[in-house]
This record gives structure tokens, C-alpha cells and sequence, in this order.
């Protein structure tokens, strides 16, 4: 059993991380940064020691920032982030890194183009167009030991004895290296999927209070000193600080920060702003998506560059018919015709067996809800090779689009055709809905390289489970060139219009299909 790694985490910022949302005075600023960084209740702040700020446990530092972890614990890290950057990743793919990894200091940046929502155009190398590309789960990557300071350097709290680290950690990168160096400590270095926040720009200072404002742990000050004419309002979530003025009709609209002393004048306009001590705005001015301090000008919202996770997928509240009652009468279902379809199960496991060589079950790759991959099991009805067999039979391919199928499969064995036409080599696909990788209805399971062809579509199709019958299996018309089209639409179709009544009627429609194509065997 893998132990879970502990993480203490210290956020490190430098003299030249000049944060003006920390530089403003007044505890709800201090409070709203730290809140921010602050997930773990072990986090310790290190400030370089002439900053006019006042951060409760913060450590003052000068020439080298003093580690006061003291952590020898095998299974633990001391994380020291770059307070420059405002970081998001999986916690989850963090802590499997540290429990997998043999280093004693590991240096990991963050890194968007390895998060599950960042889509990949795949070319040829003469640029020609194979498709499109989803990660459908943050991923990690190995990575040359960077330069500078990179996002975070993990260190292995049994190994600061080795680093003798009584002077305190180097504010230069290659000191610090060349100190693991010469104790012959493993240093790995790891990019992993996630999103950034650069704080020393105006529109990374945006982000931060787009996703600072959003959280629980935002502090509203409503202290006396406040003065709020007749007429003036607030819309959203909004950060006051003391002594503030807002003049006669003025409106302050969130996500927006103001800090001590601010006078917004009458009729004014602040939206999605960061507005710093001490600041008038004019009477009738608009000031919006912007950052306004002493040290820092005004920036157009066009500077901004949010870069937090989008979700590309339908969301389902957890307690709607898709979010809970779907999965309860899949997972009723399939104990009922497992049960059921338990006798007869043993009979064609034994009649595949002695009419083809070859497994029992057919294991197919495909994706399943946001991306996942699981194995679609099947009862074997082809014979063994039909994979390779499929491209010199290509050119008899009667589908369009990404799929295949001609008449009169030659790779179909004499059993399979007829477990084909009863839907019986269906039967093990009950187990994937078991666990819960399909449902009994929804769209097809199809693999990635079908699934790369469209992305709208892909998406749409992929923020549900995929089911054993759906909209399409009994809506399709099998016209010729018509096929995919009406896949694309059936598929948006079902999940725009999920419902029990939906899934009940496909549900009618496929029972009737299934005995209808049954008796014909006989």
C-alpha cells in the first residue's frame, strides 16, 4: 500500500515580485492574497524583510530565505513555491509523483498545455491536418532541470540534513543546485497540467481576483468608515477597504477590489477592477477590467490573460435525473439481466470456445465519460487478427465517416454472426455498466481515433456515460453518406435533451428491436 506523501508549503516572495494587491495597506488585502495561496492551514510566508506589509506568521528574509520546516519524516515534502506565480493543479497527480519518485529535490512547473482541457491540432510534417486532440485528464511529463526558479521545488524533508540549510535556502536557482550537487542529492524536474497566474503583471493581478472573489474565504469590509451615498450600488462580489468614498449613483460591479481611502465620484462606473490606495476616480468615469494603483497604469481589459481551467463539457447538478437517478436504474438494470441472462451465459462462453480459436471476451479500448478509457468487453464474434484483417478490407468499407462495416463480414465467425444479430455478444457490456463506465443508455462508445474527428460534438458526447442502445442505434436511417451526419446529430440531441422520458422510450424502442431481430433467427 502506497503511503499518501504530507506536504508543507512555503510561498516565497521576492523583491522583485512587486504585487501591488499586497503593497496596498489595510488586513482585507493581506487577507485576501494569503486566502488565495493558503489551501493548506501549514503554508508559511517568507517576504523579503524591508517590504511595508505585515503578514501574520510571515518570515522576514534578506540574503537567504530561512526554512523553519522541521519535518523528518520519510513520507513528507517541503513545498517553496515562487510567490510570483498563482498556481492550480491536481492535488491527486502531485501527491502520486511524490509517492512514485526515488529524487530528493524534484523542481515542477505548472504547465496549461498538459491540462485535460487543452486541445492539440495533429499534423503531418508537412503540415497537413490528421485531426484534433483532447487530454481528457491533466498529465505530467519529465523535463530538463529548468534555469530559474521554477514553480515549485519539492524537497524531501528527510534530505534538508544533507542540504545543511542553517543559512537558509539561496535566493539564486543555480545556488541551490549546485548545493544539491555537491551533497550528490537527486534533483528530477516535472512538468505537470494546470493553470498560472503571472502576479506581477496587471492582467495576472485580474485573474487572481477573479478567482480570489469567487472562493469561500473572501473577507468583506464593512467597517463604520465606509461612506455609501444615496443611490450608489453594488452588483457581485466586492473587496472595500477603510475610509472608502463612493459618491451619488455610483455603481461597483464585481469581481472587483478597492482599496483604503478610494473615492469613486459621482455617477462612476468600476467593473472587474483592482483599484489601489489612495486613488480618485472622476465623476462619470468608467473604469473596467483595469488595474489602477500608484506604481502600476491603467490596463485594458485586453491585457488580461485569465488562464484558469473551462470546463468544455455539460455539467448535470448532482441531484438531477443525469447526476443520480441515471446511474441508480443502470446499476439496478444490470444486476437484473446479469441475473437473468446468468444460465445462459455459460452456454455461449462454451459455444465461442469450441467453434473458434481464441479468448472468450473481446476487450476494445474506448472512451467513456469525460475522456476516461476502459475496456468495452464483448463476447468475441470475430476471429482472432480481425484488426489486422480491417485495412486491406477497408476499400469495401460501406460506412462513412470514421466508422467500418461491409456486408457479410468475413472476419465473423459462424457463432458471432449469430450472437450479432440477437445483440447476445452485448450481454458483458452490463458489467461495464456495473461499474459504472457505461450507461444503459447514451451514446455510443467509440474510441479516441473516431472521437478526434469533431470536437463540438466529441465534447457533447463525452460529458455523459456511453450507453449499450442510445438515440441513434434506433433512430438511424442507414442512408448512404448520411450515417455520420445523423450520428453527430442524434448524439447532441440525446445529451441536450436528457431525460428519464427520453431514456425510457429508447429504452421501449431497443426491447422491441432486440426480440424482433431475435425471432428472426429461427
Amino acid at each position: 500500500m502506497k503511503i499518501t506523501p504530507r506536504i508543507c508549503n512555503m510561498v516565497v516572495l521576492r523583491d522583485n515580485n512587486d504585487l501591488p494587491v499586497l503593497m496596498m495597506s489595510g488586513e482585507p488585502f493581506t487577507s485576501f492574497f494569503t486566502g488565495c495561496f493558503n489551501d493548506a492551514t501549514s503554508t508559511v510566508f517568507a517576504i523579503p524583510q524591508d517590504w511595508p506589509v505585515s503578514i501574520p506568521g510571515a518570515i522576514r528574509y534578506s540574503q537567504t530565505v530561512p526554512i523553519n520546516v522541521k519535518n523528518n519524516l520519510k513520507d513528507s515534502w517541503i513545498n517553496v513555491c515562487d510567490g510570483r506565480f498563482f498556481t492550480k493543479a491536481d492535488n491527486l497527480l502531485i501527491l502520486e509523483m511524490l509517492a512514485e519518485s526515488n529524487a530528493d529535490v524534484i523542481a515542477v512547473n505548472i504547465t496549461p498545455q498538459l491540462q485535460a482541457s487543452y486541445e492539440k491540432v495533429l499534423t503531418t510534417s508537412q503540415n497537413g491536418l490528421v485531426g484534433f486532440r483532447l487530454f481528457y485528464e491533466d498529465a505530467t511529463r519529465p523535463a530538463p532541470v529548468p534555469d530559474n526558479w521554477p514553480h515549485h521545488i519539492f524537497i524531501r524533508a528527510s534530505s534538508l540534513e544533507k542540504l545543511e540549510m542553517d543559512d537558509g535556502l539561496p535566493l539564486a536557482f543555480d545556488e541551490f543546485l549546485d548545493k544539491c550537487s555537491s551533497k550528490s542529492l537527486q534533483v528530477q524536474s516535472v512538468e505537470i497540467g494546470g493553470s498560472t497566474i503571472d502576479l506581477i503583471t496587471a492582467g495576472g493581478l485580474l485573474d487572481l481576483v477573479r478567482y480570489g472573489l469567487s472562493s469561500k474565504q473572501v473577507i468583506y469590509s464593512q467597517d463604520n468608515d465606509i461612506s455609501v451615498a444615496a443611490g450608489a450600488r453594488f452588483i457581485g462580489q466586492t473587496l472595500l477597504g477603510r475610509g472608502v468614498i463612493i459618491g451619488e449613483n455610483a455603481i461597483i460591479a464585481g469581481p472587483s477590489i478597492i482599496g483604503d481611502g478610494v473615492n469613486i465620484g459621482k455617477d462612476a462606473v468600476v467593473k472587474a477592477s483592482l483599484i489601489g490606495p489612495g486613488i480618485s476616480v472622476a465623476a462619470g468615469k468608467l473604469i473596467e477590467n483595469s488595474v489602477l494603483t500608484q506604481n502600476i497604469r491603467m490596463v485594458d481589459k485586453s491585457d488580461c490573460s485569465l488562464n484558469m481551467i473551462r470546463n468544455n463539457f455539460r455539467q448535470f447538478s448532482k441531484f438531477s435525473y443525469a447526476g443520480l437517478l441515471k446511474r441508480l436504474l443502470d446499476i439496478a438494470i444490470a444486476l437484473i439481466v446479469l441475473i437473468l441472462f446468468a444460465p445462459v451465459i455459460p452456454i455461449i462462453m462454451l459455444a465461442i470456445k469450441l467453434t473458434s480459436p481464441g479468448p472468450i471476451f473481446f476487450k476494445d479500448m474506448r472512451q467513456g465519460l469525460y475522456g476516461r478509457a476502459f475496456n468495452c468487453l464483448k463476447f468475441r464474434s470475430m476471429k482472432v487478427g480481425s484488426e489486422s484483417m480491417q485495412e486491406r478490407l477497408r476499400c469495401l468499407n460501406q460506412a462513412d465517416g470514421p466508422q467500418f462495416s461491409i456486408t457479410d463480414d468475413p472476419r465473423v465467425s459462424a457463432v458471432g454472426k449469430f450472437l450479432r444479430e440477437t445483440y447476445l455478444d452485448e450481454i458483458p457490456q452490463f458489467i461495464n455498466v456495473l461499474v459504472g463506465q457505461m450507461s444503459v443508455v447514451g451514446p455510443r462508445p467509440s474510441p479516441e481515433a473516431e472521437n478526434i474527428l469533431c470536437p463540438f460534438w466529441r465534447d457533447a458526447r463525452l460529458s455523459v456515460r456511453p450507453g449499450m442502445t442510445g438515440l441513434w442505434q434506433v433512430r438511424r436511417t442507414r442512408q448512404p453518406m448520411r450515417d455520420f451526419q445523423e450520428w453527430i446529430h442524434y448524439d447532441l440531441e440525446y445529451v441536450r435533451d436528457l431525460s428519464l422520458k427520453m431514456d425510457l422510450s429508447i429504452c421501449l424502442q431497443t426491447a422491441k428491436k432486440v426480440a424482433k431481430k431475435f425471432f428472426e433467427q429461427f
